[in-house]
C-alpha cells in the first residue's frame, strides 16, 4: 500500500477542506504514531454557500467508501467513522448499501443544533467521544492523538473521492466550486483547481452582466472580492457567492455574517462568545460606533481560541476594504 502514497504524492494532492494540508503527508504522519489508528471522513459541512460534500455523497459516495477502504489498508484503523451533516440522512441507505457489511465503518451524523463548529476536526471528536461540544487545545492535533487519544486521520469527503481517483489514475486536478448568489445557473461544478474566478464565474455562464462582487470560500468566513479582482484563483471550500453590489443592502449582510457566528459559536472563549454577541448589538444600535467595532474585530482576530472567531474580520474588513471603503467612516 506504499504505492498509494506516492500516487497521492506524485499527485500533489491537498486537502479540500479547507487548509490545503498535502494529504500524502497527513497519512504518513498518522502511520508514523503508534496506537490504534482510527479514520474520519468528515462531510459534517457547515457553512452556508459550501454544497460540495452532499454533491458528491449524492453523486460519487461509491468513490468516497473506495478511499475509506484504501486508507484502512495503510493504517489498518480499528474504526471508521463517515461523519454527516444531519441533513444527509437521506442518503444513508445508499450508503449503507455500498459499505456491504464492512462493520468497521460506521455512519455518524452531526447533531442538528451542533452548528458550524461541530464540523471543525477538534470539536467534532468531542462528538464522537459524547463530550461536551467545544473546540479543542492543538497542538496535539488528530493525526497524533485524535479519537480515543489515538493516531486519526480526518479528511474531507472531497479529498477522499479525490483519493480514489488518484487510485485509479484517473484524478486531473480537478475540484468542486459550489456557486450560488445573484446567478442564472447555480449548483456544483467539476473545474480545473487552479481557475481563476472569472474563468469559473465564465464556464458555468454565472459571470454577471451588472455590477458585483463576490465572496470566495463561503458564505461566512470567505473573503469578499471586487469584480476587478476576479483573476484570483478560488480559495478554501471552493465556493463563489454572487452579490449584486447596487442591490445589496450593507448593514444587513454585515448583520448576517456577524449572526452566523453568534449562532455558532461553542462558547468556550470569551472573545468569540462574547465579541460577537457585542458586534450583533452594535449592529443594531441606532448609531454605530466603528472604531469600538473594528477594535472588537480586531481583537477576535488573535485571541480567539478557535478558527471560528478568528475568521469573522475576513468577510467584514475585506468587504470594507474592497467593496464599501466609505461605510465605516458613516
Amino acid at each position: 500500500m506504499e504505492d498509494i502514497i506516492s500516487k497521492i504524492k506524485e499527485a500533489e494532492l491537498v486537502g479540500r477542506g479547507g487548509a490545503g494540508f498535502p494529504v500524502y503527508k497527513k497519512w504518513e504522519l498518522v502511520k508514523s504514531f503508534s496506537g490504534d489508528k482510527y479514520i474520519i471522513a468528515n462531510g459534517a459541512e457547515g457553512e452556508p454557500g459550501v454544497r460540495k460534500d452532499e454533491y458528491i455523497l449524492k453523486n460519487h459516495s461509491q468513490e468516497v467508501i473506495s478511499a475509506l477502504e484504501l486508507a484502512d489498508k495503510y493504517l489498518q484503523a480499528k474504526e471508521i467513522f463517515l461523519y454527516l451533516n444531519h441533513k444527509f440522512k437521506y442518503l444513508e441507505r445508499k450508503l449503507k448499501k455500498q459499505i456491504r457489511g464492512n462493520k468497521k465503518i460506521k455512519i455518524i451524523y452531526k447533531p442538528k443544533n451542533a452548528g458550524y463548529i461541530a464540523g471543525e476536526e477538534s470539536a467534532l471528536l468531542s462528538i464522537l467521544e459524547n463530550r461536551h461540544l467545544e473546540a479543542g487545545l492543538r497542538p496535539p492535533f488528530p493525526v497524533e492523538s485524535g479519537y480515543n487519544s489515538s493516531p486519526t486521520l480526518v479528511n474531507n469527503v472531497e479529498t477522499l473521492y479525490n483519493v480514489s481517483l488518484v487510485a485509479k489514475d484517473q484524478y486531473q486536478n480537478d475540484r468542486f466550486y459550489t456557486i450560488s448568489g445573484a446567478c442564472f445557473n447555480p449548483g456544483v461544478y467539476k473545474l480545473k483547481e487552479d481557475f481563476s474566478i472569472k474563468q469559473v464565474l465564465e464556464l458555468t455562464k454565472n459571470l454577471p452582466a451588472f455590477d458585483f462582487f463576490v465572496q470566495v470560500g463561503g458564505d461566512a468566513s470567505g473573503e469578499v472580492l471586487n469584480q476587478k479582482q476576479i483573476n484570483h484563483e478560488v480559495s478554501g471550500c471552493g465556493a463563489v457567492t454572487i452579490y449584486n453590489l447596487k442591490k445589496h443592502e450593507p448593514i444587513e449582510l454585515l448583520k448576517f455574517w456577524v449572526s452566523f457566528y453568534v449562532d455558532n459559536s461553542c462558547g468556550k472563549c470569551t472573545p468569540c462568545r462574547e465579541g460577537t454577541y457585542r458586534l450583533q448589538q452594535m449592529l443594531s444600535a441606532k448609531k454605530m460606533n466603528w472604531d469600538h467595532f473594528l477594535e472588537i474585530l480586531d481583537n477576535l482576530s488573535y485571541s480567539s481560541f478557535c478558527a471560528l472567531g478568528s475568521s469573522l474580520p475576513i468577510p467584514i474588513k475585506s468587504y470594507l476594504k474592497n467593496i464599501n471603503p466609505d461605510l465605516s467612516l458613516t
